[in-house]
């Protein structure tokens, strides 16, 4: 598989264009699991293929049960200098039936950990709408995780998916998932207790203290062209989707003999429209009108659907784009899915 990834990179090289790489993102997967020597020899093929940033974000996505002081180490000297944490939950009846692998002392050391050795841009990941979970709980997790001194914190709240086992124990009746009214507060409530300790809600779903925004994820609600290597992973050049197929053997056999590995859909109008829409109205910046006109005239019926969400508090309309208010962000989907090109 490392070999394989290594092949893909020297093939794509000149995917993206010439300017300096400003981020790195290993995840998508547990990269955590790498052993130093492979993450070695992906970080140097892709020092060699490409031009980097003096100041690129690097980050690699980790599982609290895999952080230890020799692989910090090993991370910071591949260049790895920000960590993903997959926390979830302070609760340990919360990670039980997730079946995480770590504990809730796990979690809270992994931190601690990455902190000693190093590692000042840490962000971690919490779930809310969890069963059972209440307001009151969700203030302790939240506190927990604004005094460990972590400057950006991604927050989800629970789905249930098709064909899962979380969807079969709700089918039997194992398990109660929360109400959306009780996940729209648990919502509501982490807006502005984030907010005062200090963190701005710069996308619907992320949370960052002192413009500590993740470079690599801004790039993709800005609409930044990127690269995607391995199984599943997807690359966007502006007018392009590319996937690749997801099953790791399929991948290695086919890069192997090359055969077509991936699969391509070439953006129509409606499609960059639809797409903008979406990520726009789910970060501070904004969907620009400008932006949209690039594309597509903004007809009359169009803009009385926003006056519409305006009026109804969810929307505001500043310096020529629109952003979501706190209501609305409740509704983006919604308010996205009203406003695309259909």
């Amino acid at each position: 598989m490392i070999q394989t990834i290594i092949d893909e990179i020297k093939l794509r090289k000149d995917y993206l264009p010439t300017e300096q790489i400003k981020s790195v993102y290993f995840g998508g997967g547990t990269p955590s699991l790498l052993e130093a020597a492979e993450l070695d020899r992906i970080m140097e093929t892709l020092k060699t293929q490409f031009s980097f940033s003096k100041v690129a974000e690097i980050t690699l996505e980790a599982n609290p049960d895999d952080i230890d002081s020799a692989k910090l180490l090993s991370w910071r000297n591949a260049g790895i200098n920000r960590l993903s944490i997959g926390i979830q939950s302070f609760r340990q009846s919360d990670l039980d039936w997730m079946n995480r692998a770590h504990n809730v002392n796990q979690a809270e050391n992994s931190v601690r950990m990455s902190q000693d050795a190093g590692f000042e841009n840490l962000t971690v990941d919490l779930i809310y709408g969890l069963p059972d979970l209440s307001l009151e709980e969700w203030e302790v997790h939240l506190e927990k995780v604004t005094s460990m001194g972590i400057d950006h914190i991604s927050s989800y709240c629970l789905t249930v998916e098709d064909r899962t086992k979380l969807n079969s124990w709700v089918k039997q009746g194992k398990i109660k998932p929360s109400d959306e009214a009780a996940q729209s507060d648990q919502f509501l409530f982490m807006i502005e207790y984030l907010a005062s300790k200090g963190f701005e809600q710069y996308e619907i779903s992320n949370f960052a203290r002192s413009g500590r925004y993740a470079v690599h994820n801004t790039a993709y609600w800005t609409g930044a062209p990127y690269l995607g290597i391995g199984p599943s992973a997807h690359s966007f050049n502006g007018f392009e989707r590319r996937w690749n197929i997801a099953n790791n053997s399929a991948y290695i056999r086919s890069m192997g003999v090359n055969e077509d590995w991936f699969f391509t859909e070439e953006l129509t109008t409606m499609d960059r429209w639809n797409e903008m829409v979406l990520t726009g109205l789910r970060t501070i910046f904004g969907l620009h009108f400008s932006s949209l006109a690039e594309i597509s005239p903004i007809t009359q019926e169009w803009m009385t659907k926003v006056c519409e969400f305006e009026d109804c508090g969810w929307l505001m309309i500043a310096q020529n784009k629109i952003i979501l208010t706190k209501e609305g962000r409740l509704k983006a989907d919604y308010i996205a899915s009203e406003l695309f090109l259909v």
